[in-house]
């Protein structure tokens, strides 16, 4: 393996604590400041996609767990799908992410919406969309996701329904970052110069 791989498999790996950091998993110092010496010690020069296997709970929550894949083959297909969605079901992990090399075959696409209907949301990435961390960039504002009572709360003040909110699609980038599934509600903060800040919220649809 070069260095390139290694590299790149490192940014995507840092990418990812942070992205489950930011949905409210638990996230260890030590991973979100990893350097690629750090990593290179504890996976090899070589690292082995299933040796990056992560396992998160949520930080108000220590029974919802969260996997990330990083399968070996470059095109993922069938088999993989249906030997991780029996992973998760063995140890009661029903929400995981898969870091894809290139895609995903027709079927295993397929399998995956199956698994959804069984209570398993398996969200896929590819590897090019975390090489670099979008809510980085300096564009981008803070985004906070609603738990189910604040969502309520925020209703029941301004007497309006969801769907009179502004909207986000759920296949927008940053939707994707946060994991968010239709009817969830973001918060949105943006500094203003007359303000100081000013927040909006969206739906996500």
């Amino acid at each position: 393996m070069s260095n390139d791989k290694r590299t790149r498999l490192f940014r995507v790996r840092k990418t990812i604590h942070k992205m489950l950091a930011a949905r409210g998993y638990l996230v260890s110092a030590k991973e979100l400041e990893r350097d690629i010496d750090s990593f290179t010690e504890d996976f090899g020069e070589e690292p082995k996609r299933e040796s990056l296997t992560i396992l998160a709970p949520k930080r108000d929550d220590p029974s919802e767990n969260i996997f990330v894949f990083f399968p070996d083959e470059e095109k993922v297909g069938v088999k993989t799908i249906k030997d991780l969605a029996k992973r998760m079901k063995d140890e009661n992990v029903f929400r995981a992410i898969i870091v894809v090399q290139a895609s995903l075959t027709p079927f295993a696409k397929q399998s995956l919406l199956e698994c959804q209907t069984q209570k398993f949301y398996i969200e896929q990435f590819q590897e090019t969309e975390l090489l670099v961390n979008i809510i980085d960039h300096v564009l981008v504002p803070e985004h906070i996701l609603l738990s189910d009572d604040q969502k309520r709360t925020l209703l029941d003040r301004y007497k309006v329904k969801d769907t009179q909110l502004p909207r986000i699609q759920m296949h927008d980038p940053i939707a994707r970052y946060y994991g968010m599934r239709r009817g969830q509600v973001v918060r949105i903060i943006r500094p203003s110069e007359t303000a100081g800040r000013y927040v909006t919220y969206r739906l996500c649809v």
